[in-house]
């Protein structure tokens, strides 16, 4: 089984990833490295390696494998690189951050996926990645400054909070927009003199959401 799940991979990179521009070997070894149906509930386990977003409870979902991989590369990751995951959801976006060698500090507003994931990430023995039960909105300032933030779930608009918890020169990643209106995947830089926004493409993510 674990062979075929391999083999689904492998796959899954030369037909999903490599043809629509990803270029970076070191994401693309961790794509194919990363076991990405222990991240899916079991009943799903034969989608694992589909290229499209599946559910993973409480109304959130693992994103694409594309998706995973471009912001992933976006980011232009070097080892020891400390990242504000936003939205661990099933952990899944943190273990292939985690396989490049970042330091993941990962925020996840509900208690349920956030004990989820830990466990899936510990049995990986990923032990790079930080999770916190919190509000995503808020950040996790105590850990900061960050060389980068991404974020897995869309705002409205780009928070505040997490402007400030990056460094000079850090990068942010993040879909801006609302839930039933076009989303973009932005790339924020954050400079001395104030931050630059290039968008990047259309993307379709689960709301952010205000702890209450």
């Amino acid at each position: 089984m674990e062979q075929d799940f391999e083999e689904q991979r492998a796959k899954m990179v030369e037909k999903q990833l490599i043809p629509r521009g990803i270029a970076s070997g070191a994401v693309l070894d961790a794509m194919r490295s990363v076991p990405r149906h222990l991240f899916v509930p079991e009943r799903l386990l034969g989608s694992a390696y589909e290229d499209s977003p599946l559910p993973i409870g409480s109304g959130q979902t693992i994103s694409q494998p594309y998706i995973v991989a471009f912001m992933s590369e976006q980011l232009e990751t070097f080892p020891g690189m400390r990242i504000l995951e936003i939205g661990t959801g099933s952990g899944y976006q943190a273990a292939v951050l985690a396989h490049l060698g970042c330091l993941v500090y990962s925020v996840e507003l509900l208690d349920d996926l956030a004990a989820a994931a830990g466990r899936v990430l510990a049995a990986l023995n990923y032990d790079n990645v930080s999770i916190k039960r919190g509000d995503g909105y808020e950040g996790w300032p105590e850990k900061a400054p960050f060389d980068a933030v991404i974020v897995t779930a869309a705002p409205d608009s780009i928070p505040d909070r997490l402007i400030e918890q990056l460094k000079d020169g850090g990068k942010m990643i993040v879909p801006v927009g609302g839930a039933y209106s076009v989303q973009l995947l932005k790339r924020i830089l954050k400079t001395s003199s104030g931050i630059t926004e290039s968008d990047l493409l259309p993307v379709r993510f689960v709301p952010m959401v205000v702890s209450v």
